[in-house]
């Protein structure tokens, strides 16, 4: 259901019931809460890629067949348990997580999308909001984030209606960092993250906690968080520790 590859410092998960449309049953959340935290735990991993099996779907969100299957089973639409929350497990991890959106992203797998630091899809990419359609209430946090990733009017176009979004809207819209062909949707993701993964990982985590913690606040404690963290950090920084780097900044700057 889930498949792990490495390269080099990254690692790429697959959700893979493309049968399914990659639907998230209880099995597959438990499962991608399992890996998210060996992978935060291994320091060999410095950036991870989600995406979905096929061209077809990223992810169609809950498993509306185990949503209907008996009582309890809508417990998954609004648990804060990583383990059946999918949002959550993602949300929690500490290094950065780039979306590949290889095709749709429904409801559930919409906010897994959103809950990503990066995106990046194909032009098979569509996403969209059928909580309204379906009869629920959002519980993963889509409500308030994608209000902030494109601004209340266009989210509640997307929700109040359940359109799809294609991806060249999304791009222009501000959603989704870059829009690739299909064949190139994974060379990109893995070109970003290992340009990620070649920063230091703890500098990685403080830099991403420090935008996301920020973010959650006004602009003027924002600047205040970062302070409060920076002023510490840069005090243990060293010229020499500064020299270090500087040759190999230059010789990227040059080659870029």
């Amino acid at each position: 259901m889930l498949l792990v590859e490495r390269h080099d410092r990254v690692a790429v998960l697959t959700l893979n019931r493309p049968e399914a449309m990659n639907a998230l049953s209880k099995a597959l959340r438990a499962e991608l809460w399992v890996e998210l935290q060996r992978l935060e735990a291994d320091e060999s991993v410095s950036v991870l890629v989600l995406t979905g099996a096929g061209e077809r779907a990223f992810c169609a969100g809950l498993d509306l067949k185990e949503l209907g299957a008996g009582p309890g089973a809508m417990q998954a639409a609004n648990t804060k348990d990583p383990a059946l929350n999918p949002a959550e497990a993602v949300r929690a991890c500490q290094k950065p997580v780039i979306g590949a959106i290889n095709g749709v992203a429904i409801t559930g797998g919409f906010e897994l999308a959103l809950v990503c630091d990066v995106l990046v899809c194909s032009t098979n990419a569509r996403f969209a909001d059928t909580h309204a359609r379906v009869g629920i209430t959002p519980g993963w946090g889509l409500s308030q984030m994608l209000s902030r990733a494109i601004g209340p009017y266009r989210a509640k176009e997307l929700s109040l209606t359940g359109n799809f979004l294609d991806a060249r809207t999304a791009y222009d819209w501000g959603l989704v960092n870059r829009v690739v062909e299909p064949g190139e949707l994974m060379p990109a993701a893995l070109k970003l993250a290992q340009d990620m993964a070649s920063v230091d990982t703890d500098m990685l985590v403080t830099y991403k906690a420090m935008i996301d913690d920020g973010y959650r606040l006004s602009f003027g404690d924002g600047l205040q968080l970062e302070a409060e963290r920076s002023e510490p950090h840069n005090a243990a920084i060293t010229p020499e520790m500064i020299e270090a780097r500087r040759a190999a900044v230059q010789a990227r700057g040059r080659s870029q």
